[in-house]
């Protein structure tokens, strides 16, 4: 492994602050590992460093501090960012109603080579690769050594579409950080994708380089560059895979998800529901690299069978590479557990009592024994077990449901450690208190006719397929599903739980299709989806 090196012309950065704020500065004894400086009108001057942040007393910073910096960098664009040529420091301004300054944050750009040891093989192979992770944590120090690492030690031909001029620096002269990849500047951020389709069109790329695709136009130009057999290498808004899934903007980097109404006799021949969620497309990007530390990430080798594998109910465990001292790689899978407890709140602890950790939509490594894995291994993926509560069912017909189903699935000794719950019809209209108390906590319920061991092998093959609870968007379509049911059953109205719009038009789709009425009503955030009997009308979905 190569040793990291940093690149970081500090001091071109501070020759631009004021000379009071400069000297205090230059005494600190850690400035290498200073990050930004944040110069805010009437306040005092702060100094973010990685292990510390620090005030200069008795000092506030005044107009003319704020003019001092502003006539030494470049100017500021319509995303209000400025830089400093052949750097890649980034100067970021905040203004007032009037559009005057009021507040900087000088932020330290550094080139650090070394810094994709941890993914160098994903990089070499050709293909596209999506980089994910919260702000601050490297990926765009990491898409700059990708791009002069692409075109350096491999050859290739890399144009880099820098929108902010954050990748290779302000100025004209890209900065040496990026080595011979060539630079695109956008004029405007809102010119990204048109940029991105030109650099494709006009100058023969190998790979094209993209800082935070945001958009749908940028998420349709990635697309479109894909297509065209060029290796893309970009970053986008989110920490993880299930992020992109529930966003309907970027679910298309993966792929898109669209909902799929199955007939009568494929929906049993699958054992699911009619309403499933599906893979659109192919996914724009091969391999997604989730971000977690400067040494840990989580890398979905094959995007296309981690999305399909999530959307089936199955878990997709990453491949964790972390950076160890020596300079090694160590690679293993992340163990997960995910099960759904009261409200939706999704539990990696033991549910017997020692010690819950609990995070609402995502799930985190649940790490015993890691297992190692060879060079270029995919993980396999592997069903997740359902805990089923019966209430008013016999126990032992259960049991001989769940081994003639083949579903994993285990009975709960009671409601704290259910996922689901499985009643009779007559149970469920005369709602019981411990029917209430589930629905409270937002346990599914499943109704069946009767107490036959063929009603419970269709209901229990009717929970293997559904994908995460605690992904929104699949566990507001099972509670539509649900809400039909109940409507169905003789409940007069049933109202969903509050949604966005673009969760409250797959209901509305739903409910159509189930031949029964839906409205939305309530102010947001807490307009929800009503359902009612009686014949589906035409609905306009942008009023949902």
């Amino acid at each position: 492994m190569g040793e990291r090196s940093f690149t970081d012309d500090l001091h071109a950065l501070l020759e631009v602050l004021p000379p009071t704020i400069r000297q205090w500065l230059e005494e600190q004894p850690d400035l290498d590992s200073l990050l930004e400086v944040v110069l805010d009108l009437g306040r005092m001057p702060e100094a973010r460093f990685m292990k510390r942040t620090i005030r200069l007393e008795g000092t506030q910073v005044e107009e003319y501090d704020l003019k001092y910096v502003e006539e030494r960098i470049g100017e500021f664009g319509k995303d209000n960012r400025a830089g400093i040529p052949r750097t890649l420091h980034r100067i970021s301004a905040i203004r007032n109603r009037q559009g005057r300054i009021i507040g900087l944050t000088c932020r330290v750009g550094r080139a650090i080579f070394g810094t994709i040891d941890i993914i160098h093989d994903i990089v070499a192979s050709g293909k596209s690769i999506l980089m994910l992770g919260k702000p601050g944590v490297g990926k765009t120090t990491r898409l700059r050594e990708v791009a002069r690492v692409l075109a350096d030690e491999y050859d290739k031909r890399v144009v880099i579409v820098d929108t902010s001029n954050e990748i290779a620096g302000d100025g004209d002269i890209p900065h040496p950080g990026i080595g011979f990849a060539r630079r695109m500047q956008v004029p405007e951020p809102s010119l990204q994708h048109a940029v991105m389709i030109e650099a494709v069109e006009n100058h023969m790329p190998e790979v094209i380089v993209i800082d935070e695709i945001g958009t749908e136009l940028e998420a349709q130009a990635a697309r479109t560059i894909a297509e065209r057999g060029v290796q893309l290498v970009g970053t986008a808004h989110g920490n993880t895979l299930e992020n992109l899934m529930m966003n309907p903007t970027l679910s298309d980097l993966i792929g898109g998800i669209q909902s799929v109404t199955l007939g009568d006799e494929e929906a049993r021949r699958r054992g699911t529901q009619k309403s499933i969620l599906e893979r659109k497309a192919p996914p724009t990007f091969d391999v997604l690299v989730e971000i977690q530390s400067w040494d840990r990430v989580a890398v979905h080798a094959n995007v296309a069978e981690t999305v399909d594998s999530l959307l089936r109910g199955y878990d997709a465990p990453a491949e964790i590479r972390e950076l160890t001292d020596d300079g090694e790689v160590r690679r293993y899978l992340a163990q997960t557990r995910p099960t759904v407890g009261p409200g939706g709140w999704l539990d990696t602890g033991d549910r017997r009592g020692r010690g819950r950790d609990r995070e609402y939509g995502r799930e985190r490594p649940f790490e015993r024994t890691p297992r190692e894995l060879p060079p270029g291994a995919v993980p396999p993926v592997r069903p997740a077990e359902r805990r089923v509560y019966p209430f008013g069912i016999a126990r032992n017909r259960l049991e001989q449901a769940i081994r003639g189903s083949g579903v994993p699935a285990t009975i709960a000794a009671d409601l704290d450690e259910a996922d689901v719950v499985l009643t009779l019809r007559n149970y469920y209209r005369r709602k019981p208190g411990m029917l209430r108390e589930a629905e409270s906590r937002q346990i599914p319920i499943y109704v069946l006719k009767n107490n036959t061991v063929a009603q419970m092998e269709q209901s229990l093959l009717s929970m293997r397929e559904p994908a995460r609870a605690h992904d929104p968007v699949l566990a507001a379509m099972r509670e539509t599903e649900e809400a039909i049911s109940q409507v169905m059953a003789g409940e007069r109205s049933v109202d969903l739980s509050p949604a966005n719009a673009f969760i409250r038009r797959i209901q509305h789709q739903i409910a159509q299709r189930h031949n029964v009425e839906s409205r939305s009503h309530g102010r947001e955030p807490y307009r929800r989806v009503r359902i009612t009997p009686g014949p589906a009308q035409d609905f306009d979905f942008e009023r949902s």
